[in-house]
């Protein structure tokens, strides 16, 4: 006698068997975003799960790559993101797009005044627009008479342990810029704040090839999770 296979009902993995009230859509809309765990989010940025996993498990699987940790989370590549099984491509991307969406409001929310006035409002600015970097990224602040940030550009990306900054590309960006004062950082993805002696000599190069433009060096900040040095503060310029 031939064998009947008996074929079981799939495991119900999709929210849309879910109560309306766990479904993170329903839950957002109803009760309001805050409401609504990191992994419920998520869930609702990768739109739909796997036959064998639903999109909060899903989403749940790429927090543990970031250790549940946003900050770490936003570190991971593409690739990274794409190791978990049904992730793709296009998931990643919409997960790297909205962490460089809150990364973005963050910073322009650690600044809420245009006038830099003191070394620890710059700093938290900074530190929000170079958290994620792995490497470390040499920034120059441009300002006006009116001591308003003009433009912030990235002047150089270097290795794990150092970068280098050209004063000629700073200079000439500063005079594109119609700036008068300027304030050099740079980020320790090692978390340290001490600066180098590198540091130290790279800063009085600056500050003394500005002077012949008349442009001022107001600080240099070194940033890190730990926190940030500041050469202004430490009377070091």
């Amino acid at each position: 006698m031939k064998s009947t296979k008996i074929m079981l009902p799939p495991e119900k993995t999709s929210i849309k068997f879910w109560s309306e009230d766990d479904r993170p859509r329903e839950k957002l809309r109803n009760r309001g975003s805050e409401n609504l765990s990191n992994s419920e989010l998520i869930a609702i940025l990768l739109h739909h799960g796997t036959r064998q996993k639903s999109a909060v498990q899903l989403a749940k699987e790429i927090l543990q790559l970031g250790n549940n940790n946003l900050n770490r989370l936003g570190r991971l590549s593409l690739k990274d993101l794409m190791k978990i099984k049904g992730i793709g491509e296009a998931k990643a991307i919409t997960i790297a797009a909205a962490l460089e969406l809150g990364r973005r409001r963050q910073a322009s929310e650690a600044l809420e005044k245009p006038v830099v006035t003191d070394s620890n409002s710059v700093a938290r600015y900074l530190q929000a627009i170079l958290k994620d970097q792995n490497r470390e990224v040499f920034v120059v602040l441009y300002l006006n008479q009116a001591s308003k940030i003009n433009h912030t550009e990235i002047i150089s990306t270097g290795g794990i342990t150092g970068t280098v900054a050209d004063p000629r590309i700073i200079l000439k960006r500063a005079l594109e810029e119609n700036a008068v004062s300027l304030i050099l950082c740079h980020n320790h993805p090692s978390g340290s704040l001490k600066p180098s002696h590198a540091d130290e000599m790279l800063t009085q190069r600056i500050k003394e090839a500005a002077r012949f433009f008349d442009i001022r060096v107001m600080d240099h900040i070194i940033v890190s999770e730990m926190g940030f040095f500041s050469f202004a503060d430490e009377g070091l310029l």
